[in-house]
């Protein structure tokens, strides 16, 4: 649905709850480790988004 929406509306939003919402679950008590994680998974998602919204 997060993909889904970002096509829509052309862009991808990388604030607020949406990205925490399809995070898979990390410890709160590993320091930085949810951070990295989070980065890591945007990182991917823009790159899947900037290379197929052309062509949807």
């Amino acid at each position: 649905r997060f993909i889904e929406n970002s096509f829509r509306d052309g862009l991808m939003k990388t604030t607020g709850t949406d990205i925490d919402r399809i995070m898979p679950p990390v410890s709160r008590f590993a320091s930085n480790s949810r951070t990295i994680k989070k980065q890591t998974i945007i990182d991917k998602l823009l790159a899947f988004f900037e290379k197929y919204f052309g062509l949807v």
